[in-house]
């Protein structure tokens, strides 16, 4: 199959490539891939897990420990995703890890044993790493200059309408049973996969971003000081990664089961969860257009680090709410902002942005990936202890903040001498 001509839009700061065609397709198609790769297949396993202890599918030890294997196959995704791109192409390897998430549900909804359930969440995880490292690379270069910003904010909302529907879909299929459930995830992410299967651009970006511009660009040494400035993005994408972790799994068994509130209640701060998660990619992208992102990722950071700190004190069950809402925002707010904040300190090359995108994707998916079985077997070890946990989380966050303070400060020093 010949690719699809490309032209040129003068009008982009960058000069990036975009097809002929209307691109809202391969907009939509990077919407119903992280809906589907992170929304879903991360997110719908955190109101499922009161139902699964309640219908004694596992014990709740495997259970818990379970939902560390999404993270943990997602680091390896975020590894794989573009060496097997560049084996298959972008187009032909985002098609495979939504079918692989389909699937995952669809195996999921048969408990044969603990090793194959750990299996298919873990495959539902290396799926997601891997589309989360390849949308946006594939998608942005062929948007004008003008969409871009819009265009990034629709791919990431997929993350935050993944939480919202898993919160409300999850306890309409529960009435069905729990074999439906999963059985009914998956045939919504087959939905999905057929609506993105023809949006997505033909032409690569590596094969397009061809040129003497683009080839300086790659050539070019990095100042030691963005080098600096981009090991500490990485670093405090980490960090992030271990404070949103305690919440993004254990919430609806906090909500369940700590404060006594059942399981259906804790679906419904899940949708709450769900609200926040809707409007954190809009909002963290105007942050970042308002303020810049390193502003921006300053604020919501200490934003985050005090409403996590007031969640672990708190037992009020209406003032938990108005919490969880904000704590929503957190999981998909963060990746535009982080996202922005790599194109700034490598602009005008789109090569340097998807190495570097990488780079981050793996640091936050290994750092999940390990705090998920930090979490997993504390909370075992301490007999259950929720509030524990969200208090380590904080301390992640406010740890993130302190790592580039003193940074800066050390920059500022050496540039005073």
């Amino acid at each position: 199959m010949q690719p699809e001509a490309v032209s040129l839009d003068t009008s982009s700061p960058d000069n990036a490539p975009v097809r002929s065609a209307i691109p809202w397709h391969a907009i939509i198609a990077g919407l119903c891939a992280t809906l589907v790769g992170i929304g879903l297949a991360r997110f719908a396993y955190t109101p499922l897990i009161p139902p699964l202890i309640e219908n004694h599918w596992f014990a709740t030890s495997d259970i818990i420990i379970l939902s560390a294997a999404n993270l943990a196959g997602y680091f390896i995704g975020a590894l794989l995703g573009r060496p097997v791109a560049r084996r298959f192409s972008n187009r032909t390897t985002l098609r495979l890890m939504m079918v692989l998430v389909t699937l995952s549900f669809a195996g999921c909804a048969v408990p044969l044993s603990t090793l194959w359930f750990f299996a298919w969440r873990f495959i539902s995880g290396l799926a997601g790493g891997a589309i989360m490292v390849l949308v946006a690379s594939t998608v942005l270069p062929h948007i004008p200059g003008t969409r871009k910003g819009l265009a990034s904010g629709a791919i990431f909302f997929g993350l935050g309408l993944g939480i919202a529907a898993s919160g409300t879909l999850v306890p309409l299929l529960l009435d069905m049973g729990l074999r439906i459930t999963w059985l009914g995830l998956a045939a919504f992410c087959a939905v999905l996969t057929a609506i993105s299967w023809s949006g997505w651009p033909q032409v690569d970006a590596q094969t397009t971003t061809t040129g003497p511009a683009s080839v300086q660009a790659v050539q070019t040494p990095r100042p030691p000081r963005h080098v600096l400035f981009l090991n500490l993005t990485y670093l405090q994408f980490g960090l992030m990664a271990i404070g949103l972790v305690p919440l993004m799994v254990f919430l609806v068994d906090f909500v369940a089961r700590d404060l006594g509130l059942g399981a259906h209640v804790g679906a419904l701060y899940w949708i709450v969860y769900g609200v926040g998660a809707l409007a954190g990619p809009m909002l963290y992208g105007y942050i970042a257009d308002r303020l810049g992102p390193v502003r921006g990722i300053r604020l919501v950071l200490v934003v985050q680090a005090l409403v996590v700190g007031i969640l672990y004190s708190s037992h009020s069950s209406l003032l938990i709410a108005a919490l969880t809402l904000v704590i929503g925002s957190f999981p998909p707010g963060i990746v535009p902002l982080v996202l922005a904040r790599v194109h700034e300190l490598l602009p005008q090359d789109a090569g340097a942005q998807g190495a570097a995108w990488s780079r981050a994707t793996t640091v936050f998916a290994l750092m999940q990936a390990l705090s998920g079985y930090g979490y997993s077997m504390l909370f075992n070890a301490s007999g259950g202890d929720h509030r524990l946990l969200f208090l380590i989380g904080a301390g992640a966050l406010g740890l993130a903040l302190l790592v580039e303070a003193v940074v800066r400060l050390a920059v500022r020093a050496t540039q005073s001498t």
